[in-house]
Protein backbone atom coordinates (compact mmCIF):
# COMPACT_ATOMS: atom_id res chain seq x y z
CA UNK A 1 0.00 0.00 0.00
CA UNK A 2 1.31 3.45 -0.90
CA UNK A 3 2.57 5.71 1.86
CA UNK A 4 -0.02 8.35 0.97
CA UNK A 5 -2.82 5.82 1.41
CA UNK A 6 -1.41 4.64 4.73
CA UNK A 7 -1.17 8.26 5.88
CA UNK A 8 -4.82 8.82 4.88
CA UNK A 9 -5.85 5.72 6.87
CA UNK A 10 -3.97 6.96 9.94
CA UNK A 11 -5.58 10.39 9.75
CA UNK A 12 -8.99 8.83 9.17
CA UNK A 13 -8.69 6.54 12.20
CA UNK A 14 -7.65 9.50 14.34
CA UNK A 15 -10.65 11.49 13.10
CA UNK A 16 -13.02 8.62 13.83
CA UNK A 17 -11.47 8.12 17.28
CA UNK A 18 -12.45 11.69 18.12
CA UNK A 19 -16.07 10.70 17.47
CA UNK A 20 -16.25 7.03 18.56
CA UNK A 21 -12.94 5.82 19.99
CA UNK A 22 -14.17 2.44 21.27
CA UNK A 23 -16.06 1.57 18.09
CA UNK A 24 -13.06 2.54 15.97
CA UNK A 25 -10.65 0.37 17.96
CA UNK A 26 -13.16 -2.51 17.98
CA UNK A 27 -13.69 -2.25 14.21
CA UNK A 28 -9.95 -2.27 13.49
CA UNK A 29 -9.44 -5.23 15.83
CA UNK A 30 -12.27 -7.26 14.30
CA UNK A 31 -10.96 -6.60 10.78
CA UNK A 32 -7.52 -7.83 11.79
CA UNK A 33 -8.81 -10.82 13.76
CA UNK A 34 -10.88 -12.19 10.87
CA UNK A 35 -8.15 -11.53 8.32
CA UNK A 36 -10.06 -8.87 6.40
CA UNK A 37 -6.90 -6.81 6.45
CA UNK A 38 -3.32 -7.15 7.57
CA UNK A 39 -2.74 -4.82 10.49
CA UNK A 40 0.59 -3.03 10.80
CA UNK A 41 2.67 -4.18 13.81
CA UNK A 42 1.64 -1.19 15.90
CA UNK A 43 -2.06 -2.00 15.52
CA UNK A 44 -1.88 -5.74 16.13
CA UNK A 45 -2.70 -5.19 19.80
CA UNK A 46 -6.23 -4.15 18.73
CA UNK A 47 -7.06 -7.75 17.76
CA UNK A 48 -6.20 -9.24 21.14
CA UNK A 49 -9.21 -10.74 22.98
CA UNK A 50 -8.74 -8.40 25.95
CA UNK A 51 -8.73 -5.25 23.81
CA UNK A 52 -11.64 -6.50 21.68
CA UNK A 53 -13.73 -7.40 24.72
CA UNK A 54 -13.04 -4.09 26.48
CA UNK A 55 -13.54 -1.95 23.37
CA UNK A 56 -16.71 -3.83 22.40
CA UNK A 57 -18.26 -3.46 25.86
CA UNK A 58 -17.42 0.23 26.06
CA UNK A 59 -18.68 0.76 22.49
CA UNK A 60 -22.09 -0.59 23.54
CA UNK A 61 -22.06 1.64 26.64
CA UNK A 62 -21.19 4.66 24.49
CA UNK A 63 -23.91 3.79 21.99
CA UNK A 64 -26.51 3.90 24.76
CA UNK A 65 -25.14 6.93 26.62
CA UNK A 66 -24.87 8.92 23.41
CA UNK A 67 -28.62 8.68 22.80
CA UNK A 68 -29.59 10.44 26.05
CA UNK A 69 -29.59 14.27 25.96
CA UNK A 70 -27.41 15.66 28.74
CA UNK A 71 -25.79 12.32 29.43
CA UNK A 72 -24.09 12.46 26.03
CA UNK A 73 -22.41 15.79 26.80
CA UNK A 74 -21.18 14.52 30.17
CA UNK A 75 -19.88 11.39 28.45
CA UNK A 76 -18.12 13.51 25.81
CA UNK A 77 -16.44 15.56 28.53
CA UNK A 78 -15.14 12.42 30.23
CA UNK A 79 -14.01 10.91 26.92
CA UNK A 80 -11.78 13.89 26.16
CA UNK A 81 -9.10 12.13 28.19
CA UNK A 82 -9.33 9.03 25.98
CA UNK A 83 -10.30 10.06 22.46
CA UNK A 84 -7.29 12.30 21.87
CA UNK A 85 -4.64 9.75 23.03
CA UNK A 86 -6.52 7.03 21.12
CA UNK A 87 -6.43 9.12 17.95
CA UNK A 88 -2.72 9.79 18.44
CA UNK A 89 -2.00 6.09 18.91
CA UNK A 90 -4.08 4.93 15.92
CA UNK A 91 -2.49 7.44 13.57
CA UNK A 92 1.08 6.68 14.66
CA UNK A 93 0.57 2.91 14.80
CA UNK A 94 -0.85 2.83 11.27
CA UNK A 95 2.34 4.34 9.84
CA UNK A 96 4.69 2.30 12.02
CA UNK A 97 6.51 -0.47 10.12
CA UNK A 98 8.09 -1.91 13.26
CA UNK A 99 5.73 -1.00 16.10
CA UNK A 100 7.65 2.15 17.04
CA UNK A 101 5.38 5.20 17.25
CA UNK A 102 6.68 8.32 15.52
CA UNK A 103 6.40 11.63 17.35
CA UNK A 104 5.18 13.47 14.26
CA UNK A 105 2.27 11.14 13.66
CA UNK A 106 1.42 11.06 17.36
CA UNK A 107 1.08 14.84 17.28
CA UNK A 108 -0.85 14.75 14.00
CA UNK A 109 -3.24 12.09 15.30
CA UNK A 110 -3.80 13.97 18.54
CA UNK A 111 -4.58 17.18 16.67
CA UNK A 112 -7.00 15.46 14.27
CA UNK A 113 -8.77 13.60 17.08
CA UNK A 114 -9.04 16.83 19.08
CA UNK A 115 -10.61 18.62 16.11
CA UNK A 116 -13.26 15.96 15.50
CA UNK A 117 -13.91 15.57 19.24
CA UNK A 118 -14.49 19.31 19.68
CA UNK A 119 -16.74 19.38 16.62
CA UNK A 120 -18.80 16.43 17.87
CA UNK A 121 -19.02 17.65 21.47
CA UNK A 122 -19.92 21.20 20.46
CA UNK A 123 -22.57 20.00 18.05
CA UNK A 124 -24.20 17.76 20.62
CA UNK A 125 -24.08 20.46 23.31
CA UNK A 126 -26.01 22.78 21.00
CA UNK A 127 -28.55 20.09 20.11
CA UNK A 128 -29.15 19.41 23.79
CA UNK A 129 -30.65 22.89 24.03
CA UNK A 130 -33.51 21.70 21.84
CA UNK A 131 -36.64 20.66 23.80
CA UNK A 132 -37.24 17.62 21.59
CA UNK A 133 -34.97 14.54 21.63
CA UNK A 134 -35.17 13.65 17.94
CA UNK A 135 -32.36 15.92 16.72
CA UNK A 136 -30.07 14.38 19.33
CA UNK A 137 -30.97 10.84 18.29
CA UNK A 138 -30.54 11.64 14.59
CA UNK A 139 -27.11 13.13 15.23
CA UNK A 140 -26.06 10.13 17.31
CA UNK A 141 -27.23 7.57 14.74
CA UNK A 142 -25.54 9.59 11.99
CA UNK A 143 -22.27 9.44 13.91
CA UNK A 144 -22.64 5.67 14.40
CA UNK A 145 -23.30 5.15 10.69
CA UNK A 146 -20.45 7.49 9.75
CA UNK A 147 -17.88 5.57 11.80
CA UNK A 148 -19.05 2.14 10.59
CA UNK A 149 -19.23 3.27 6.95
CA UNK A 150 -15.85 4.98 7.05
CA UNK A 151 -14.23 1.91 8.65
CA UNK A 152 -15.73 -0.29 5.94
CA UNK A 153 -14.17 1.92 3.25
CA UNK A 154 -10.98 2.81 5.09
CA UNK A 155 -8.53 0.24 3.79
CA UNK A 156 -9.84 -0.02 0.23
CA UNK A 157 -10.68 3.62 -0.44
CA UNK A 158 -8.96 5.62 2.34
CA UNK A 159 -9.18 9.03 0.68
CA UNK A 160 -12.85 8.54 -0.11
CA UNK A 161 -13.52 7.42 3.45
CA UNK A 162 -11.61 10.38 4.90
CA UNK A 163 -13.46 12.81 2.64
CA UNK A 164 -16.79 11.25 3.62
CA UNK A 165 -16.04 11.49 7.34
CA UNK A 166 -14.90 15.10 7.19
CA UNK A 167 -17.73 16.16 4.85
CA UNK A 168 -20.48 14.64 6.99
CA UNK A 169 -18.99 16.12 10.17
CA UNK A 170 -18.75 19.59 8.64
CA UNK A 171 -22.24 19.32 7.16
CA UNK A 172 -23.64 18.41 10.56
CA UNK A 173 -21.84 21.35 12.17
CA UNK A 174 -23.19 23.74 9.52
CA UNK A 175 -26.70 22.39 10.05
CA UNK A 176 -26.45 23.02 13.77
CA UNK A 177 -25.09 26.52 13.13
CA UNK A 178 -28.05 27.25 10.86
CA UNK A 179 -30.51 25.92 13.42
CA UNK A 180 -28.89 28.03 16.14
CA UNK A 181 -29.29 31.16 14.05
CA UNK A 182 -32.96 30.40 13.50
CA UNK A 183 -33.55 29.74 17.18
CA UNK A 184 -31.73 32.92 18.23
CA UNK A 185 -33.68 35.00 15.72
CA UNK A 186 -36.93 33.50 16.94
CA UNK A 187 -36.02 34.28 20.54
CA UNK A 188 -35.11 37.84 19.56
CA UNK A 189 -38.49 38.32 17.86
CA UNK A 190 -40.31 36.99 20.93
CA UNK A 191 -38.33 39.30 23.18
CA UNK A 192 -39.04 42.31 20.97
CA UNK A 193 -42.74 41.45 20.89
CA UNK A 194 -42.85 41.08 24.68
CA UNK A 195 -41.23 44.46 25.32
CA UNK A 196 -42.83 46.39 22.45
CA UNK A 197 -45.17 49.23 23.56
CA UNK A 198 -48.80 48.21 23.34
CA UNK A 199 -51.08 50.78 21.69
CA UNK A 200 -54.54 51.55 23.04
CA UNK A 201 -53.58 51.09 26.68
CA UNK A 202 -53.05 53.87 29.24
Amino acid sequence: METAHVFAIGVLLAWLAGIRAYLTVFGVGIAGLFGWLELPPGLEVAQSPWVLGTAGTLAVAEFLADKIPGVDSTWDLLQTLLRIPAGAFLAAATLSPDGELGTGMLATGAGVALASHVLKSGTRAVLNGSPEPFSNWIASVTEDALVIGALALAFSYPWLALGLAVSVSIALALLVWWLCRKVLRGMARLRDAAFAPRSGRP
